[in-house]
């Protein structure tokens, strides 16, 4: 692995399954053929707001740069967008307070469908 990644993983990477790729286009076909849905994490015209969203299972999330967020080819590429509302000057959050939110309000939601269903 990526001897930043390791760096920045502050031992976790062992307990994690990963794998680095050299095209994050191609990975998301990959993970499309194989049945994942695929959501771009970018503020555009086009992005569904967070708390509107769907977020079906099996999902994966593609967080971009902080400069210049995913590639407009990925975005075309990903099943749907999506992003998480700020107010105020800046337009969005750092990427890791993003992703933070956003892997939260998956998992509470699958979580609280998980409950739903066990009930019904």
């Amino acid at each position: 692995p990526n001897a930043k990644v390791l760096k920045t993983a502050l031992g976790s990477a062992e307990f994690v399954p990963h794998q680095g790729a050299g095209s994050t286009i191609d990975v998301v076909k990959d993970l499309k053929e194989r049945g994942v849905s695929v959501l771009g994490v970018e503020t555009t015209s086009r992005s569904e707001k967070l708390w509107s969203a769907d977020l079906p299972q099996p999902l994966a999330l593609v967080f971009g740069n902080e400069l210049v967020g995913v590639d407009a080819s990925v975005l075309q590429e990903c099943d749907g967008l999506v992003s998480v509302p700020t107010y105020g000057m800046k337009n969005s959050l750092n990427i890791a307070t993003c992703t933070s939110v956003l892997i939260w309000e998956v998992l509470r939601r699958w979580d609280s469908e998980m409950e739903d269903n066990t009930r019904s």
